[in-house]
């Protein structure tokens, strides 16, 4: 099988996995992941935050950016793609019209969490960050050098879908550049995998724990996403399940060091 072959394959089958019905939030919940993972501190700052699409960055790391505006912190994100291909095939001026959309459902969620600068967007196209993996790392590295971040912030690079994936290899890759830690986040992780799955570096996992008023802001900015939890249309529902929104509000978030 030809390189291409096998990369045609693996993509075949990350969609399968994430179009799947996915694992019940009872199921994580029964796990009790804060009793068995080691728990963070949150960084002083300042942070850098990377999305591959609009609203990745608030469903991983919304509850902990809203802490770290509470505690002072600077805060600072990247979406390295409009998300302009979430619904499928469309015309190029639908897919402008979604791109637009997707940028100001995100202003509006990161209003939602605090006092937040204005995103970076790169613009790189959806569902083919991994072809531009080279200008995603450089426009990663250009926000680390001008924020001054102490700590980046990125999709887990084994999240199984394709732009998460490249996103999270690009941040490891400006941030070793720089000698700069870089925090992973799953988004379809929760939806693949089971408690303890062996595909999950569990070892190098931990939880950071939400204050109640953060979780409540994370879930009000998550609202915001629209065009993400309307359905549709063709018997396609929304992007983001009632059941997908479980894994995300729960009283702490998780990353991968």
């Amino acid at each position: 099988m030809s390189s291409l072959e096998t990369a045609g394959a693996q993509r075949l089958a990350a969609a399968a996995a994430i179009d799947a019905r996915g694992t019940d939030e009872a199921e994580w919940l029964a796990a009790q992941l804060p009793d068995h993972l080691p728990h963070l501190e949150l960084p002083e700052g300042p942070v850098l935050v990377v999305a591959a699409h609009p609203d990745d960055e608030v469903l991983g790391f919304g509850g902990a950016m809203a802490a770290l505006l509470d505690a002072g912190a600077t805060v600072h994100t990247v979406c390295l793609t409009d998300g302009e291909a979430s619904h499928g095939p469309a015309s190029p001026s639908e897919r402008a019209q979604l791109a637009a959309r997707r940028r100001d459902e995100l202003a509006a969620a990161l209003g939602e969490l605090g006092d937040l600068p204005d995103p970076v967007h790169a613009g790189l196209p959806d569902t083919g960050l991994d072809e531009h993996e080279t200008r995603a790392r450089a426009v990663i590295g250009e926000a680390l050098d001008a924020v001054g971040a102490a700590v980046c912030v990125a999709p887990w690079v084994g999240d199984l879908h394709s732009d998460h994936e490249a996103a999270g290899r690009a941040a490891r890759a400006a941030g070793r550049e720089r000698s700069k830690p870089v925090w992973s986040y799953p988004v379809w992780m929760w939806h693949w995998a089971r408690p303890y799955d062996t595909r999950v570096p569990w070892e190098r996992a931990a939880v950071l724990p939400l204050a109640e008023a953060a979780v409540d802001r994370k879930k009000a900015a998550l609202a915001r996403f629209t065009s993400q939890l309307e359905d549709r249309g063709s018997g396609v529902g929304p992007v983001l399940s009632a059941q997908e929104i479980a894994h995300h509000t729960r009283t702490f978030e998780t990353v991968i060091r």
